[in-house]
């Protein structure tokens, strides 16, 4: 990601002299403002940048910044392996890296980048995993009638797979965002923004029974009603990590548990939505992707889908 450009300050006396050792820390809260404030970056992705910059300096062990050579910088990807982190992780921190020095150059501590010519990761494309319309039946009807709170935890997974989004996305869904006698719903998806998606008949029942029944006893418990669609048992939004939770807990049921998670729904949305006929370029609109390579890797998944294409249009097939 570019950092954006701005007009810099004049550099005063304390700026022109070298960051303390102890100090270079203190330029991640300030990096962090100006991606929310100047870069205008969502809460989400300031929020992995700090994380990402956070453990550079952990690996940084105290060195100051400024005398860092592109050799020293070379041994952070191989201590990031160390820690267990999957090449996908190792390559983000490396961007987040690359971004944070380009900042600390807008701000006259650092003169050359050399994060900069740190080779990028080569990253496999993984295929992934997805449930069969069996094991989704399934999933959705775990949630059994008399447990607490079951027909929130339906309507949540009926909508995770209806809509294919992703945690983020159904963890700030508003009632604003549902219109369910038009069937659809609006999503709002990285950089805030926003798509419509058709909800099916069985997806509008369940959220239609846990916003007249349910939801209406949980929002009491608050002097102010949240304006998401999914809450707590203390009426608060329902937090990414909480929504984790839960999935596992019903994926355990039907024998899923260890290899699956949210993002599992979104994969088997749009794999079955290719199986089912739909076009690609419909899939990545409705998934809110930025690009139709990302989209495509579900091509490798159902092949049976491409097999039937084939023999409908090749002329020898």
């Amino acid at each position: 990601m570019p950092v954006k450009r701005r007009r810099r300050r004049p550099p005063n006396q304390q700026q022109a002299t070298k960051p303390q050792e102890s100090n270079d820390a203190r330029w991640v809260d300030s990096f962090v403002q100006y991606l929310a404030s100047e870069c205008h970056l969502s809460t989400n992705t300031v929020a992995a940048y700090r994380r990402d910059v956070r453990r550079f300096f952990e690996w940084l062990a105290g060195r100051p910044i400024r005398q860092l050579s592109v050799r020293d910088l070379s041994g952070y990807p191989g201590w990031l392996k160390q820690q267990g982190l999957a090449a996908s992780s190792v390559a983000r921190h490396i961007v987040s890296l690359k971004v944070f020095f380009r900042y600390l150059q807008l701000e006259s501590v650092l003169v050359d980048n050399q994060a900069d010519l740190l080779a990028a990761q080569k990253l496999w494309h993984r295929v992934p995993q997805v449930l069969s319309a069996k094991q989704v039946e399934q999933l959705l009807t775990s949630p059994q009638q008399g447990e607490p709170h079951w027909r929130r935890d339906r309507a949540l997974l009926e909508m995770l797979y209806a809509t294919g989004c992703r945690v983020s996305e159904i963890s700030r869904l508003s009632q604003s965002d549902l219109h369910l006698d038009e069937q659809f719903c609006i999503c709002h998806g990285k950089g805030d923004k926003q798509r419509i998606v058709p909800l099916g008949r069985r997806a509008i029942e369940a959220v239609e029974g846990y916003l007249k029944i349910e939801r209406p006893k949980l929002a009491a418990r608050r002097p102010t009603v949240p304006s998401q669609v999914f809450l707590s048992p203390r009426g608060r939004p329902l937090r990414r990590e909480r929504i984790w939770e839960l999935f596992k807990k019903y994926a355990a049921r039907i024998g899923t548990a260890s290899e699956m998670s949210p993002h599992t729904l979104r994969h088997s949305f749009a794999t079955h939505l290719l199986a089912g006929g739909a076009d690609l370029r419909q899939v990545q609109e409705l998934l809110g992707h930025a690009s139709i390579g990302t989209t495509q890797i579900y091509t490798h998944v159902d092949h049976s889908r491409l097999k039937s294409v084939h023999q409908e249009f090749h002329p020898r097939a």
